[in-house]
């Protein structure tokens, strides 16, 4: 075992309160605008903790500055997949326990682990991704690039349910982009990396507030089919600014723009 503490755990928070418990590897950029949500109030959530599976992310080191709960437990350190994973797990129970009805979320952001279908299903319903692509567009790595290299005229992003399959797993939420002229990978990455900043706090705001559901693999928001909501367009996409507000038209009457 290798859990190592950077911070001591925050009191768990009170009774009802949706938690999240946010798994990251890097520098944490959409964990910074989670936290940023849920202290704005446009996530009605908390941030119980953030678990990295590399003790040198940055994330890490920001979230214990934010004074929020971090651990870190390094992949590095165990004999396989099972082993990480089963650490991985009591981790998160530890740092958000079952609460009655209260299960903590597992929001991956920037977390660079394929997890174990054992893992997937022990938070099967509450296991949280974003994805940089349009799934089930380029599922895996270098999304950015293949989008180039198919000349595709849209890229973007994706939440998703977690799936044993990977990349695959019910869409909460997309948002795009145009592939402009000229773009290389980073020019996109970062496009559609201010797109997850706004996508990933709307999409977990209708999770934890129980207004998701799954029919037949397909999220339904409210019990409707709402589609306009869930394909939030970058206003460079479109000519018509009518159009924008037509095809956020859902969120914008949740977060007051027209993301």
């Amino acid at each position: 075992m290798n859990a190592a503490s950077v911070r001591p755990p925050e009191p768990i928070p009170g009774a009802g309160t949706p938690r999240l418990v946010v798994l990251i590897s890097g520098r944490g950029s959409n964990l910074r605008s989670i936290v940023a949500a849920t202290r704005d109030g446009s996530l009605p959530a908390t941030v119980a903790g953030v678990v990295a599976n590399r003790p040198e992310a940055s994330g890490l080191a920001w979230a214990a500055d934010e004074g929020i709960a971090t651990r870190a437990v390094d992949h590095r350190g165990f004999a396989d997949r099972a082993e990480f994973d089963a650490a991985l797990a009591d981790t998160i129970d530890a740092l958000a326990p079952v609460d009655g009805q209260n299960r903590p979320w597992v929001v991956l952001a920037g977390f660079m682990r394929v997890l174990g279908e054992r893992f997937v299903q022990r938070y099967a319903g509450r296991l949280v991704n974003i994805h940089p692509s349009l799934l089930p567009l380029y599922p895996g790595l270098h999304t950015h690039r293949r989008a180039i290299e198919d000349r595709a005229l849209m890229h973007g992003a994706t939440v998703h349910l977690v799936t044993p399959a990977l990349d695959h797993g019910p869409i909460v939420a997309q948002a795009a982009v145009p592939v402009l002229a000229g773009d290389d990978e980073d020019r996109l990455a970062a496009r559609v990396l201010a797109l997850e900043h706004r996508l990933y706090p709307q999409a977990l705001r209708w999770l934890v507030q129980d207004r998701v559901t799954v029919r037949d693999g397909r999220v339904l928001i409210d019990d409707a089919d709402a589609v306009a909501g869930r394909l939030l367009l970058d206003p460079s996409f479109l000519a018509d600014p009518g159009l924008l507000v037509a095809a956020g038209q859902h969120a914008s009457t949740e977060s007051g723009s027209a993301a």
